[in-house]
């Protein structure tokens, strides 16, 4: 009974929060290039000594157009998966199935804002900008691995999603407003995303015996491990545009790369691993040794974060 009622609130409040891309978000408006796109406490530009305050500005709006893209990327397999999922729901709770096809319906439109808002950025920055992995082929490495894995991670992607908006995005004044209200509104609907993102993910754990749970362990591994390397692409393209625009020499290029994919592996990474949330949720699922695996997987990127990395682990 509790579960249904949770489930009927979620429905409840995504038709409550639900919005329309061009009446509610984009609104006829184009991005202000003369406003950080990515705020400081997420792009660590303010970390960058070496960096201009016209430089400062175009790192946090590369980084925001990369921001973009992998949301858009990563709700390629997030909207696959819930679809799958609702094949529990189908002969027992509708209203669970519900909520699990609005989620989906949901994933789907923010993936289309996304190709949207890309299409716009394409169109008034300089051209060089590169986006290195398919959303497609990203998708079919993800939902390779166990349901157990791919429901962990997307819990992790919607609470650092919830977090950074809650705390970096939605009180800082300076960024552009068409970029905050594409953030504002995503984190409105991903509020829900997360409550049922707990919900299957804590019953597909009821389901899977411990040996089982033990190999999951090792997909949810190999997926950091894969959206690591995917960062470490995309920080180099990054780098190689931001260099492209404003030249430098190489020390100068491998500086800026560094400091992109510290900034990623904190964004996309640490800064989920550390929401009270998430830990709770799914170290609450496993054994002391399983716990130590996890932990010596993440340490090596653990070292990625900012000055006060408190910034960002408001509870979700």
């Amino acid at each position: 009974m509790q579960s249904t009622e949770q489930y009927a609130k979620i429905v409840s409040n995504s038709k409550r929060v639900r919005w329309d891309i061009d009446a509610d978000v984009i609104r006829q408006r184009r991005f202000d290039y003369g406003h950080s796109f990515l705020p400081a406490g997420l792009s660590l530009v303010d970390e960058v000594g070496f960096l201009t305050d016209d430089e400062r500005i175009l790192l946090s709006q590369i980084q925001g157009r990369t921001y973009c893209y992998l949301f858009g990327l990563v709700e390629r397999f997030i909207a696959a998966k819930v679809l799958a999922l609702s094949g529990h729901h189908w002969f027992g709770s509708q209203v669970a199935l519900e909520a699990l096809v609005r989620m989906a319906d949901e994933e789907l439109k923010h993936q289309e804002l996304f190709r949207r808002l890309e299409d716009m950025m394409a169109a008034e920055m300089p051209a060089g900008y590169r986006r290195t992995a398919d959303a497609d082929a990203v998708a079919s490495l993800v939902l390779s691995k166990s349901t157990w894995a791919v429901l962990a991670l997307t819990l992790h992607i919607e609470l650092f999603t919830l977090a950074h908006y809650r705390a970096s995005i939605d009180g800082d004044a300076d960024i552009c407003p068409l970029w905050k209200d594409v953030f504002r509104s995503h984190w409105m609907e991903e509020s829900q995303h997360a409550v049922l993102d707990e919900l299957e993910f804590l019953e597909e754990d009821a389901r899977l015996p411990a040996p089982e749970r033990d190999a999951a362990v090792d997909d949810l591994i190999a997926l950091v491990v894969a959206i690591d390397g995917l960062l470490q692409q995309q920080a180099g393209a990054d780098a190689a545009y931001f260099v492209q625009l404003r030249g430098g020499d190489a020390p100068r290029a491998r500086a800026v790369q560094a400091a992109i994919l510290n900034a990623y592996r904190w964004q996309y990474i640490v800064s989920g691993v550390m929401q009270p949330r998430f830990q709770r949720v799914l170290f609450g699922t496993l054994d002391s040794t399983q716990q130590e695996r996890i932990g010596k997987a993440l340490e090596p990127l653990m070292a990625a974060r900012p000055v006060e990395p408190s910034a960002v682990t408001v509870e979700a």
